[in-house]
């Protein structure tokens, strides 16, 4: 486990040294080739792309900045910034299955995963199956002969679900069975699965990584292996790889990751318990609240939350979930989360045919003054009955 000095050199200074002039912030190489002396040189380069400077599409000096802090967060041995969070996770779960091949996955997981698992993959012949995970006895009854994969994401997508990543790695690693993380929420500086056994962590970079709701980027952070083969079989096939400019983006944003998540943390605690006493509100669901049942595991397994979390609405018409969502002023109605702003995303405007989801409102606390946002929020509660 990292302390802030560590976690602040990593943000500000790794990885940055030896470029011309000694520049403050990290010049962006906005090229798409490299040129070389001799041939000799040119030879060597297109021998080992994995390493050289040769096509932005594999390697470029501003996407390299972000992949070692970002492997150095996560505690890692080496990264690899993607076009895209998606694109993060097709990688690193193609790179490891074939045709035949079985995934236990989490079930309330990024509905683009879910996608990628049930549509895509099972265009050649991948199969999945999908639990809660919140016991391993779950996962251990999912396993079959040729499970290649298990996914994790904790806490999961709406209800912030979380498994037990120390004893789902053991089993893991007992049958030979890849582990793949989704730590999106909780940020490398929540939380480091690695150090729970799991083999490759994956981001979209797009939320706090980035932290300013203006780049697209995603991640992959494992073992030098893993990395390389994910950059030999699926990388440099698929062709998803980041912009010089959207890399420096990202490393723009890291340099603020540890001073905004401990403020989103700060006002969603405040704003968690007003939700949780608000006579319109059904129940609550983050992680770091005492009311979550696993509240425990998430004290084991996490340094702090993040700002995103779930509510429950007491009524289920959908003329209120609307009329509620319409009087916010302040929240945005917008997909994704983990910028500076707050966002409100109702389960309803997804899938307004789901019995069960139909009251979920799903929040991002963003940096504004809580008591902004909670009084946006109250007075849209006063829209309901």
């Amino acid at each position: 486990m990292k302390d802030e000095k560590q976690i602040s050199y990593i943000l500000n200074e790794l990885g940055e040294e030896g470029f011309a002039f000694s520049p403050v912030s990290v010049p962006i190489y906005e090229t798409s080739i490299f040129s070389f002396q001799s041939f000799a040189e040119f030879k060597q380069a297109l021998q080992c792309e994995r390493t050289a400077h040769l096509y932005t599409r594999g390697n470029n000096p501003t996407v390299e900045v972000v992949e070692k802090k970002l492997a150095a967060l996560e505690g890692g041995e080496k990264a690899k910034l993607f076009a895209a969070g998606v694109a993060a996770i097709a990688a690193a779960t193609m790179a490891f299955l074939q045709s035949g091949d079985h995934v236990v996955c989490v079930r309330d997981c990024y509905s683009w995963t879910t996608t990628l698992f049930t549509r895509y993959l099972k265009r050649f012949q991948v199969d999945v199956t999908y639990i809660e995970g919140k016991t391993l006895v779950e996962w251990e009854a999912a396993m079959r002969p040729n499970t290649k994969l298990f996914y994790l994401e904790s806490p999961t997508t709406f209800s912030f679900q979380l498994q037990d990543l120390r004893a789902v790695a053991q089993l893991a690693k007992a049958h030979k069975i890849k582990t793949v993380i989704d730590n999106s929420w909780a940020t490398p500086y929540f939380q480091n699965p690695i150090e729970f056994g799991i083999d490759l962590v994956v981001h979209s970079c797009s939320k706090y990584i980035s932290g300013h709701s203006d780049v697209v980027g995603g991640v992959v952070v494992g073992s030098e292996a893993d990395i390389d083969h994910i950059f030999a079989t699926e990388f440099l096939n698929i062709g998803a790889a980041p912009g010089p400019f959207e890399s420096w983006l990202l490393l723009r944003g890291l340099r603020t990751l540890a001073v905004r998540l401990r403020q989103h943390q700060q006002n969603t605690a405040e704003v968690v318990n007003f939700l949780a006493d608000h006579p319109q509100i059904e129940a609550v669901y983050y992680p770091f609240h005492h009311s979550h049942p696993q509240y425990d595991l998430a004290q084991r397994q996490m340094r702090g939350g993040s700002g995103l979390l779930s509510f429950t609405l007491k009524t289920r018409e959908l003329e209120e979930i609307a009329r509620f969502t319409d009087a916010l002023q302040h929240i945005r109605r917008a997909v994704s989360w983990g910028g500076y702003e707050s966002l409100i995303v109702p389960a309803a405007v997804v899938s307004s045919q789901d019995p069960e989801r139909i009251n979920f409102v799903r929040l991002h606390v963003g940096l504004e003054s809580p008591e902004l946002i909670i009084d946006d929020l109250a007075q849209a509660l006063d829209q309901i009955g």
